[in-house]
């Protein structure tokens, strides 16, 4: 009842070399110990849009099939780690060598450069077919922006240690829920699109069996809960971050990865397809 329907598995021979080599990848990291800040997390978000991406081209069918089922859900979340963590150990050795001043700046503008030439071509592919949209995509940019400056601000006026010790991380976690929510609303009560996640459908049917559906739609409960869950979420994490801040944001990054990567594959579907 959690996951979506339409999760693929990929053949072993796939998924054994990707699992061995993201494997050894997460242990090299753990022998490198690099250091997480809020900068670090800032920067694996373009990671986590270019994930989002690759499944959008997936979906548009742009990859041979001899590797198509990378690119399934939920096997792109792994080459999309293997990419990033690749990036990251480059990133720390070129610190090291005094090539780099900061690992974060590498791994944020490698991240944002394979993020703007993927979604660049899935857009001039989009265009080319006739099928760009972006008018409802960049009103939900626009208004999960102001939903979330809205959210942090009474966060920091009522929770003022939360905010401050959880900084960029908290609000990219705060920004990527809440644009995963505005995105699934306007979807379902705009755009007609599918729900797939049985957890997720059943909050939004509940919104609809409100009166106030006639109004405003379905779509506005989820937005409250995904922006409240968030929020609720990092009032948790304020006395982790405190003891022990690397693994605390390294599990935030993946709180924030959980809201963003489905928020822009939403936004970028919408206007593609």
């Amino acid at each position: 009842m959690v996951l979506p329907e339409g999760f693929v598995v990929p053949p072993w021979y796939l998924v054994v070399p990707v699992l061995v080599i993201l494997g050894g990848i997460i242990a090299l990291l753990w022998a490198l110990e690099p250091p997480v800040t809020d900068r670090t997390v800032i920067a694996f978000a373009p990671w986590m849009m270019f994930g989002a991406t690759l499944h959008v081209l997936y979906k548009m069918g742009t990859f041979p099939s001899s590797i198509e089922p990378l690119f399934t859900a939920p096997m792109v979340y792994a080459v999309t780690a293997v990419v990033t963590g690749l990036v990251w150990i480059i990133g720390v050795f070129l610190h090291v060598g005094g090539l780099q001043e900061t690992i974060s700046r590498f791994v944020g503008i490698t991240g944002t450069a394979f993020f703007t030439v993927f979604a660049m071509f899935a857009l001039f592919l989009s265009l080319e077919i006739g099928t760009l949209a972006p008018f409802w995509p960049v009103i939900a940019v626009v208004v999960a922006g102001i939903v979330t400056a809205i959210a942090w601000l009474a966060l920091g006026l009522w929770f003022t240690d939360v905010a401050a010790t959880t900084g960029a991380t908290g609000v990219l976690v705060v920004f990527g829920h809440t644009l995963d929510g505005v995105t699934t609303a306007i979807g379902y009560d705009i755009l007609s699109a599918t729900e797939n996640v049985p957890l997720s459908l059943l909050l939004l049917e509940a919104g609809g069996s409100l009166p106030t559906a006639e109004y405003i739609g379905a779509g506005w409960l989820f937005v409250l809960v995904k922006v409240g869950l968030a929020m609720v979420i990092l009032g948790l994490f304020r006395e982790y971050v405190e003891e022990q801040p690397q693994q605390a944001r390294l599990l935030l990054a993946f709180v924030a990865a959980v809201g963003l990567g489905p928020a822009v594959h939403n936004t970028l579907l919408f206007t593609v397809a």
